[in-house]
């Protein structure tokens, strides 16, 4: 499958939402002045409601552009990997090879540095490499500044620039969280945002039948599908063999956009 250029949407204007928040509360002072407090005051919570939610939201349009799915009616998914490299890199490879199958492996830049020969693996095998921060705070992503956001986005994608010999293209957010400096540093380094079409909550789910069920709910043509690796249940490579066996019986093809 060819990828076309608009899926690879680099934020324009990073700063945009800072209109829309303007006018929100311009918005929201004329309606106090005119009704008062009684319509006033809820419609100020609701207008920052608008602003706060998006950020939990991981298809969310709100702060940068994202992919939720490849176009086009073929019978076919874009397989990603999350959270690498890990203990179960060598054996997710060899499950994808003898699968046929071809992936993108968002990777963890401190990690990336920590197993060099892991990303160069990765990458003669024919697979992708996605930026996936620096350090991956999962706890703390949602609320980081407009300098920690750059520093997170930036050292990883120095990192597996080095590392895999071509910085990445695609960014995916940690727990798909994305706030209002998550489109400056994409912008910078010509990176687009990939949420994910099906997901079975696999990096805390070991149970490959409920991951699977949780994960065909969301699978249709042009699914991007997300998995991990390295969980802590210890599960990550069987919960995999298992999807590529399920895409098989299904009839879909795994692709990648390319790099």
């Amino acid at each position: 499958m060819s990828a076309p250029a608009t899926l690879h949407r680099i934020p324009r204007t990073p700063r945009r939402w800072w209109a829309w928040l303007l006018l929100s509360q311009l918005a929201v002072l004329a309606l106090w002045g005119w009704l008062g407090w009684a319509w006033g005051l809820p419609a100020l919570v609701l207008s920052h409601m608008a602003f706060i939610v998006p950020v939990f939201l991981p298809r969310s349009r709100l702060y940068a552009p994202v992919l939720v799915r490849l176009p086009g009616a073929d019978r076919a998914v874009w397989l990603t990997i999350d959270d690498g490299p890990s203990d179960d890199t060598a054996a997710i490879l060899d499950v994808l090879d003898r699968h046929d199958a071809r992936a993108t492996f968002f990777l963890v830049g401190e990690r990336a540095r920590a197993r060099p020969a892991l990303v160069a693996e990765i990458v003669r095998r024919g697979h992708g490499i996605g930026n996936h921060s620096q350090t991956h705070p999962a706890a703390r992503f949602w609320r980081l500044g407009p300098a920690t956001m750059a520093r997170e986005i930036e050292r990883a994608q120095q990192a597996l620039a080095e590392v895999a010999g071509t910085p990445p293209r695609w960014f995916r957010s940690v727990v798909g969280h994305t706030n209002p400096f998550v489109a400056a540093p994409l912008h910078a380094h010509g990176l687009a945002r990939v949420a994910w079409t099906a997901r079975g909550y696999d990096a805390v789910d070991g149970d490959p039948v409920r991951v699977l069920q949780r994960i065909t709910r969301g699978l249709h043509p042009g699914a991007i599908v997300l998995l991990h690796e390295g969980a802590a249940h210890g599960r990550s490579v069987e919960i995999i063999e298992a999807m590529l066996c399920l895409l098989a019986e299904e009839g879909y093809g795994v692709v990648e956009p390319p790099q």
